[in-house]
């Protein structure tokens, strides 16, 4: 919302400088975000007067102009506008002038051989447009050598403020106006409308509302025998100050009051309004769009509407989608004679829902969206109406209404001063710290147009009935309590802590998490952050009211999502991803929806992004083992033990080359790699691996006191007794039982099991395989002798003939 400094100081007495009324703004709820001094853009630039126009002598499109700006002297300036000529009053630029919109200093300088002393300016050089057809040509007689600013509106500030979404009356400039004299004392001098004299309806014009839910009230007036001519200079500038263009009268006039009361209104050409109905009489009705139905809107599109448009329709043809954007086809233009102008009040939520359907916003929709106030609709039409009939000349005819607005007189909130106490806590006062008083709290709720009536003195409690511009913000007791803290400013309450406040900290299973984050990017993974919202393929969650189609369904797993990342990261020429993501996923079951924090990552190409020279330079695949590795070393930095199985089961998984996870019976997630086939679909490398881990899992077994604080164990200084284990097994049996199996057996003394060789082929019996590993024992108080490995070795060798269909070699 664009506040014109000007345009508000006629509605309050305004003292306060441009700085000090946006920092009392901003503390006060309504953001300032920027501050447009639009007094800069023209200083310097006076009027002056041509006083002679002749044909640059080197140069078939300039002119060489004598121009008089109340100096002793005539100014020569070379000119290129083509409207230039003897005669004019225009605004010029003289020698020393900044002009800031089009970043230019004026300095004398000669073109094409013709000394120029200033610049004739156009709006566009001037910030007002942003394209211009020549210099602007002022049309009143003025005094020459004045400044052009206040004859341009640009002795002006504008405000940009964000007001919260509940703040609907901040959208206007009269909600603003009533905001700074509650907050400075100042009054306020809000527009005089005289009295319209309407006639009832003739019956050329009904108005049938079936949606009264969705249309609280609606008003249409015929206007008669109206001229179409620009609009005068005072409104055009109010108008460009609040970023709006001018048109023309009519449709000035409606952006006039939208802007000062916060109500949305439209004007129909009566003529072309009864052409799209086709038949007498005229009936303008307010109904939900049928499938289908299309319309063109004056933003030169035709829309296809859909059951969730609104729409204003004459004899049930749409001309308008309520509330959002009026119909090309019934658009003011400059025949235009007779008018039916539009005031109404629409749900908020429908409106919502409608100009979000078509992806079309609009400066009425804003204001519908967050609630338009239900009980100055007719001053602010009567407002439109006197300045139609004052500028251009119509007359009243005809008027009908439809109303359903509910009763909110009745309604009305108790507040307590010893609550407010409670809430807002103590204050600084000039004598020390105290407690708001009742005298503040009905000086305050009173400048804010609310009517207190005292319920009980001892304790203090007031009812309170809200002014209708804010009834849809101030709701409850807190409302009110909120309105007397912001009023009576925040930087006066106390900003001590409570007593018992105590320092915040992470919590175990956040520290636990980010300890994770970090043990994944130490082993070499980028972490990623993607959208949980994801196209839907038929078994997700979906959104009832998603922001996009595309987004519409929340994520079940990771791994699509990385899949995708890798895919897109190699089409744009960087290479193979390898990274990882702790994220939210969510599914369905008989329960309903439920929701987990998982971890997945995706690998693939060569880790080693430099020094491919000594590679022939080729990059190297990634191995499985390097994959496997990685996950490894997390494993035992965080000192799990996790078990790998055989697995299948997803078919995004290489079938023969994906292993599960379990950590102590519990399943923790699945890795492996990329099948091939759909490593062929998305055009990826062969070796792209994947894991997705079950992060609750591994938090809980992390939670256990001797993982979260670390025990340092001290180095064995004694040397380890190696031996070596070679047998035939089945294809079918294992690493990882066979290792576990020597782990167990072997005791204490076993400090390390290593496969170190694998051969099948020649001399190994069909569906075997030959294994050889590596045994370490070691001990942290003495060397170890034969005598005491040789049991421990024997041991290991008879638990595995015992437990497994092995034949041992050694």
């Amino acid at each position: 919302m664009r506040i014109s400094v000007n345009w508000l100081k006629e509605l309050v007495d305004l003292t306060l400088s441009t700085d000090d009324l946006a920092e009392l703004l901003t503390i006060a709820g309504l953001e300032v975000e920027e501050i447009e001094d639009r007094r800069q853009w023209a200083e310097g630039v006076v009027v002056g007067r041509v006083v002679a126009r002749e044909a640059h002598p080197n140069a078939d499109k300039l002119s060489v102009c004598q121009v008089d700006v109340g100096q002793p002297e005539i100014l020569t300036i070379v000119c290129g506008a083509s409207n230039v000529r003897a005669d004019i009053l225009v605004p010029v630029a003289t020698v020393g002038t900044y002009l800031p919109k089009i970043d230019l200093k004026i300095r004398p300088a000669k073109l094409r051989g013709v000394r120029s002393e200033g610049m004739i300016c156009s709006l566009s050089e001037l910030g007002l447009t942003k394209t211009s057809e020549g210099i602007h040509i002022f049309s009143d007689d003025l005094n020459l050598g004045t400044d052009v600013r206040p004859l341009l509106g640009l002795d002006d500030v504008v405000l940009e403020i964000t007001p919260t979404a509940n703040r609907a009356d901040a959208m206007s400039m009269v909600g603003i106006a009533r905001e700074v004299a509650a907050l400075t004392g100042a009054s306020l001098h809000l527009p005089e409308i005289p009295p319209i004299s309407v006639k009832s309806s003739s019956g050329k014009l009904n108005r049938p509302v079936t949606e009264t839910k969705a249309c609280a009230v609606y008003v249409g007036t015929v206007i008669e025998n109206v001229a179409i001519k620009p609009s005068p200079e005072w409104l055009q500038t109010h108008l460009q100050a609040a970023g709006m263009r001018p048109i023309n009268n009519v449709v000035d006039i409606t952006n006039y009051i939208l802007l000062e009361w916060g109500q949305p209104l439209h004007a129909f050409d009566r003529e072309r309004t009864q052409l799209v109905a086709q038949k007498e009489p005229l009936t303008l009705g307010v109904r939900f769009a049928d499938s289908e139905e299309t319309l063109s809107t004056l933003d030169g599109q035709t829309r296809t509407l859909t059951a969730q448009n609104l729409v204003i329709t004459a004899n049930e043809h749409p001309v308008a989608i309520a509330g959002v954007m009026g119909g090309s086809e019934t658009e003011v233009h400059a025949e235009t004679q007779n008018l039916i102008l539009e005031a109404a009040i629409f749900d908020s939520v429908v409106i919502r829902r409608s100009s979000k359907s078509q992806s079309l916003r609009s400066e009425s929709s804003t204001r519908y969206e967050r609630g338009v106030n239900l009980r100055e609709l007719e001053t602010a039409l009567n407002h439109a109406i006197a300045l139609i009939t004052e500028l251009a000349g119509g007359t009243v005819t005809e008027q009908v209404i439809a109303d359903n607005r509910p009763d909110l007189s009745q309604q009305s909130i108790e507040l307590r001063l010893e609550r407010i106490q409670q809430i807002l806590g103590p204050i600084k006062t000039e004598t020390g710290i105290g407690q708001i008083e009742a005298v503040d709290v009905e000086r305050i709720l009173t400048d804010l147009s609310c009517q207190l009536t005292v319920i009980t003195e001892k304790p203090k409690v007031w009812s309170v009935a809200v002014p209708s511009y804010r009834y849809r913000d101030i709701e409850r007791e807190i409302d009110l309590i909120e309105e007397v803290a912001r009023l009576y400013g925040y930087d006066h309450f106390c900003d001590d802590l409570p007593d018992k406040t105590e320092p915040g900290g992470l919590s175990l299973e956040y520290q636990l998490e980010g300890q994770l984050r970090e043990l994944f990017r130490a082993g070499g993974l980028t972490e990623v952050v993607q959208y949980s919202l994801v196209k839907p393929q038929g078994h997700e969650v979906v959104l009832a009211n998603p922001l996009l189609a595309e987004y519409s369904a929340l994520r079940t797993n990771l791994l699509d999502g990385l899949i995708d990342a890798f895919e897109y990261n190699q089409s744009q020429g960087n290479g193979a991803l390898n990274a990882f993501e702790i994220g939210r996923i969510f599914w369905k079951n008989t329960d309903g929806i439920q929701e987990a924090d998982s971890l997945a990552g995706i690998m693939g190409g060569d880790r080693v992004s430099e020094g491919l020279w000594a590679k022939g330079g080729k990059a190297t695949e990634m191995s499985w083992y390097e994959a496997k590795g990685i996950l490894e070393s997390v494993f035992n930095r965080l000192g799990l033990s996790v078990e790998y199985q055989p697995d299948a089961k997803d078919v995004r998984f290489h079938p023969g080359r994906t292993a599960s996870l379990w950590l102590k019976g519990k399943g923790l997630g699945t890795f492996g790699q990329l099948h091939p086939q759909l490593s062929q679909e998305r055009g990826l490398p062969n070796a792209v691996y994947l894991f997705e881990l079950n992060v609750s899992v591994i938090i809980d077994e992390l939670k256990q006191s001797e993982l979260v604080t670390p025990h340092f164990l001290t180095y064995s200084t004694y040397p380890s007794v190696a031996r070596d284990l070679a047998f035939y097994a089945p294809t079918s049996l294992s690493v990882a039982e066979l290792a576990q199996a020597m782990s167990k057996s072997g005791g204490n003394l076993l400090s390390n099991v290593e496969l170190f060789d694998e051969y099948r082929g020649e001399s190994v019996p069909e569906g075997q395989r030959s294994l050889a590993f590596s045994l370490a024992y070691q001990a942290s108080d003495r060397t170890l002798t034969d005598s005491e490995v040789d049991p421990v070795h024997n041991q290991i060798r008879e638990a595995l003939s015992s437990q497994f269909p092995v034949t041992l070699r050694s």
